[in-house]
């Protein structure tokens, strides 16, 4: 397919119908999205990109959290925002990377040192930037230059030892691992963690068996970070399995071998010490590679952890995560396999209480214990990934306390207080998706987009509130407040969990680190961006191993529009076929057409659409942020650093 002269499969969508209830309501979903989006930026922004905020900011933590508040600027462009989002999220990301150096907890772009829960979550913000392209010099140059905090190719970030293929510590980044953290790193998170169970049995001071443990008070806080130093922050830990993500962001600017052969390298070096553990993967390696140096030859205890402080949410996140991306970037499913193994392991384990069928989420000294329901999402994931009838047998064992089909309009970060459903980031509503996506709920997408509605009008209440007035934030550190450091996610209008699921045919991404893996997007062709052209509505009805169903409708009486279909989010797929199909799933005679390329043009006339279903091999492209017309910026070279030392004229 020769791109590079503009030439793409071309199908032409003439026939005008009435547009479905769930394409006009994405069209108003995008405009309200749209206008919220710059009421949100100029409340909370200065015109260089920095946020309104406070002078200072102390302690280790947070320079993810303003990514994290405002990255959905830079999907909801990618998805099919205003042109202008581009631009803004861009200008934001430089500002709050600015504004946090002066803090300091950014260095060279780059948070100093922290854990890959955080940073996943902060980094977000990049990936989308990646998928919202051009790629510009600048945005390559980072990308290797973060790739290489990780590879162990930057003397000045040593995180990673390649002999031994791990990540020398849980807290990392661009000053290279923190083995020894002070009492000042943890200050900002003393009153919240003083609700959080300890870390060890052994604190001299604590209870264990309460649940809490008093950060706040300086004598146990004091002997804790003592203690952390001395058993936790040297070593692997499952959570760095995240840094997979940032490592297959740098492979998608410039497809260097090396960042594939690193990802797979370490997700193997994870499945070596877990065959090693007994099939358990363990949450804490030492730097001579021993499982439990540092703890006493315990395989729980780890930071993130078994035992502290969530327990088997943050070893599977980041397993799944690795996982994913090693078969974006191999085309192999069985790069699956450990994160199946573990979610097989955890069930393995489950046990009846009062008529429910209950998984352990921690383990500590005295064995398994917090015993929980089994969570969906993530066979959902996988699932959705390897469309294999293993994973959907992962999903059947489950009970169905719920009604799996029930919307959820979530709620700030935590959890939904009538499902117990996780709702990081106003994520909550994998499950209806799923069933939607396999037939068994037919009306999720009005539903589901009237919900997504419902939570931006609650959330622009809430913006323009005085409690979302920016000039009455106030941290008061003598009083150890650091509460507002979570404020422009609880304030932010910008979430659109349905958008992704119904146009792009896949969950929204892991929370802490994952990236966006869908079965298709789009892009504009008069316009020449990412994203859906303006009154173009799209609708993923149904996903099987070899292909897609979608519907596309122009919602414009005025004007024609042509969207070009990509296989994949990454272009990791490629399309065999194209057959238009009426109402009622039957082909329409003469429709069918051979394709072999990973990039399909639809011209929609004005109030057409049609529906198609598209055949597909699925994972045999290598993965990139390519868009299907050239890149109008230089992208083979990255600009060179003089070297220290006489640079005088000879």
């Amino acid at each position: 397919m020769n791109t590079q002269a503009g030439i793409l499969p071309r199908i032409v969508a003439e026939e005008r119908m009435m547009p479905p209830e769930w394409a006009l309501q994405e069209q108003w979903l995008f405009a309200t999205l749209n206008q919220a989006a710059k009421e949100f930026v100029a409340r909370y922004t200065q015109p260089d990109g920095t946020l309104i905020w406070q002078k200072e900011w102390p302690g280790m933590d947070g320079s993810d959290d303003p990514y994290e508040g405002f990255m959905n600027l830079a999907l909801l462009y990618v998805l099919g925002g205003s042109r202008e989002l581009h631009e803004v999220s861009r200008k934001i990301w430089e500002g709050i990377t600015w504004q946090w150096t002066e803090y300091g907890q950014v260095s060279r772009e780059f948070d100093a040192y922290y854990d890959w829960m955080h940073h996943g979550e902060g980094y977000l913000f990049l990936y989308f930037l990646g998928l919202a392209g051009p790629a510009t010099s600048k945005d390559r140059q980072r990308a290797v230059r973060f790739a290489g905090m990780y590879t162990g190719d930057d003397p000045e970030a040593p995180n990673y030892d390649k002999a031994q293929k791990l990540i020398r510590s849980p807290l990392n980044g661009s000053k290279g691992p923190r083995f020894k953290v002070t009492e000042e790193d943890w200050v900002t998170h003393r009153s919240i963690l003083d609700h959080y169970p300890a870390p060890y049995e052994d604190i001299p001071g604590v209870d264990f068996a309460s649940g809490k443990t008093p950060w706040s008070n300086d004598d146990v806080y004091q002997k804790m970070i003592e203690m952390m130093n001395e058993r936790m922050n040297r070593g692997d830990v499952p959570l760095n399995l995240n840094a997979t993500g940032m490592i297959t962001h740098a492979f998608m600017f410039n497809g260097d071998a090396t960042y594939r052969d690193w990802v797979v390298d370490y997700l193997a070096a994870w499945e070596e010490r877990t065959h090693r553990n007994g099939g358990i993967i363990p949450d804490n390696v030492g730097l001579s590679g021993l499982i439990g140096e540092y703890n006493d030859g315990k395989w729980w205890g780890g930071y993130y952890g078994y035992r502290w402080p969530h327990g088997f949410m943050t070893i599977i996140e980041p397993l799944t995560n690795a996982c994913m991306n090693a078969v974006l970037l191999t085309g192999d499913m069985n790069q699956l396999e450990l994160a199946r193994s573990q979610l097989d392991a955890n069930w393995a384990l489950r046990r009846e209480e009062n008529g429910q069928v209950l998984v352990p989420n921690k383990h500590g000294d005295n064995g398994w214990y917090d015993w929980r329901k089994a969570l969906p999402k993530y066979p959902v994931y996988l699932w959705t990934m390897s469309m294999a009838d293993e994973d959907l047998e992962r999903l059947e064992r489950i009970p169905r306390d719920h009604d799996w089909n029930e919307i959820t309009i979530p709620v700030v970060s935590g959890r939904d207080s009538k499902t117990g459903r996780e709702t990081k980031h106003f994520i909550g509503n994998t499950e209806p998706w799923f069933q939607y996506i396999r037939g068994l709920n037919p009306d999720y997408p009005k539903r589901i987009l009237a919900a997504n509605m419902e939570l931006v009008g609650r959330q622009l209440e809430k913006m323009r509130s005085d409690q979302g007035d920016p000039h009455e934030w106030k941290s008061d550190f003598a009083d150890g407040d650091f509460s507002n450091i979570h404020i422009w996610q609880e304030m932010c209008p910008i979430y659109f969990e349905s958008l992704v699921q119904l146009t792009m045919g896949g969950p929204m991404h892991i929370s802490h680190g994952g990236l966006q893996h869908a079965r298709v997007r789009y892009f504009d062709s008069q316009e020449k961006r990412p994203g859906l052209p303006q009154g173009v509505s799209a609708l993923v009805e149904a996903l099987t191993k070899d292909g897609v169903t979608l519907q596309l409708c122009n919602t414009s009486l005025f004007d024609e529009r042509e969207v070009v279909i990509q296989a994949g989010s990454f272009g990791e797929h490629e399309f065999t076929s194209v057959q238009r199909i009426d109402g009622d799933g039957c082909p329409v005679p003469g429709s069918h057409i051979e394709l072999d390329g990973k990039w399909l043009a639809v011209h929609l006339k004005r109030g057409a659409g049609l529906r198609l279903q598209l055949g597909m091999k699925r994972y045999v492209n290598s993965p990139s942020y390519d868009m299907p017309w050239p890149n109008p910026y230089a992208a083979d070279l990255l600009v060179g650093r003089r070297e220290d030392g006489d640079a005088s004229c000879t």
